[in-house]
């Protein structure tokens, strides 16, 4: 059993922010997998799918971006999952709109989703001999803020412009997210990972 994460923030003035990336790519990969059936759990909407014989767990924490750490933690602890086992999806600034990156491990990078994750998953982490920051995590483009505050910014929607990229990065967010589940984060990075230099 797996766990994909989506991070955002509730509520339609979010819905379709940059922030909210992680929540529209796994909306996308349960629409894909018609599993639009999202229940109210462990502080989120989850739904499941199956996918090559391994049961996948959606999940979007309904806690607020900066507390995402407790919808997955009791996640994580309901389902006995390891942190290997978890794949987060989340914005980031500093890829462009329309592509994607994957990372077996890392820091949060400055994104508070992230910290709070790293910060709730330490107790696990450390029974397993790893850090918090040891968890699997796919990041997509939403450009940098330029001249505004990249607080404000990430809570901004897309430009019409940057519209079409976005739908590809989503597309491929999905299919790095079916290629992570069913072969490995290895071969996920090696696939859509840009450049040789962003495959470690």
């Amino acid at each position: 059993m797996k766990l994909i994460i989506g991070l955002g923030n509730p509520g339609s003035e979010y819905e379709r922010t940059r922030h909210n990336v992680g929540f529209m790519a796994v909306d996308a990969f349960a629409q894909k997998h018609g599993a639009m059936n999202f229940r109210v759990a462990h502080q989120g909407f989850m739904a499941d799918v199956l996918l090559g014989g391994e049961k996948l767990l959606l999940l979007k924490p309904q806690t607020y971006m900066n507390l995402s750490g407790r919808s997955v933690s009791s996640a994580v602890a309901f389902y006995k999952l390891g942190l290997q086992d978890l794949l987060v999806i989340v914005d980031d600034i500093a890829l462009p709109v329309g592509t994607i990156r994957l990372r077996a491990t890392g820091s949060a990078g400055g994104h508070n989703g992230l910290r709070d994750i790293e910060r709730a998953l330490a107790n696990l982490a450390a029974t397993e001999g790893r850090t918090g920051q040891a968890y699997h995590r796919l990041r997509i483009g939403v450009d940098a803020p330029g001249r505004i505050p990249q607080k404000d910014y990430v809570l901004t929607a897309f430009f019409p412009a940057q519209k079409t990229l976005l739908e590809r990065s989503l597309s491929l967010a999905v299919e790095a997210a079916e290629t992570w589940a069913t072969q490995g984060i290895v071969t996920a990075m090696n696939r859509f990972n840009a450049s040789e230099g962003e495959k470690s």
